[in-house]
């Protein structure tokens, strides 16, 4: 089945690939890997202060919608990725929240949803105590290309 098709089956619809907000570009190929720059979450807030877990794992989600929607736009079609190689997370949280990593799952479920065993990565996910424009999570992948 096509990425396409597994993304209609999923009821997931990829928005519009962002632009870049400052001095840098969406994507970068180098050889046969994609790296896709942050993408930030429409989210605003600081997790263990304004924001549960949920909410952070949601907005983690929606980071990931946008990381598809730019490795569609370099690569034409989502069926070219090879594998997910990794996923580095940024949560912006306070000096005592540790579940960063159960926010960032909100952006790796969706990886290994889409792609299945090609879906799973490494990452980090780490705390920051501010993110640009206030937002919850920015996260930012590598992606092997066929």
């Amino acid at each position: 089945m096509s990425i396409e098709s597994k993304l209609t089956e999923l009821g997931i619809t990829l928005p519009e690939a962002p632009a870049p907000a400052a001095n840098y570009v969406p994507w970068v190929i180098s050889g046969n890997l994609l790296f896709v720059s942050g993408q930030i979450s429409a989210l605003k807030g600081r997790l263990g202060d304004d924001l549960a877990v949920e909410q952070g794992a949601e907005a983690a989600r929606g980071c990931g919608l946008s990381l598809l929607a730019q490795a569609r736009a370099a690569l034409g079609s989502l069926d070219r990725v090879a594998r997910v190689v990794k996923l580095g997370g940024f949560v912006n949280s306070t000096a005592t929240f540790t579940d960063q990593p159960e926010v960032i799952n909100g952006c790796s479920n969706l990886m290994v949803e889409v792609f299945g065993d090609k879906g799973r990565h490494a990452r980090a996910a780490v705390s920051a105590p501010s993110l640009p424009r206030g937002v919850a999570v920015e996260i930012e992948a590598i992606f092997e290309i066929a």
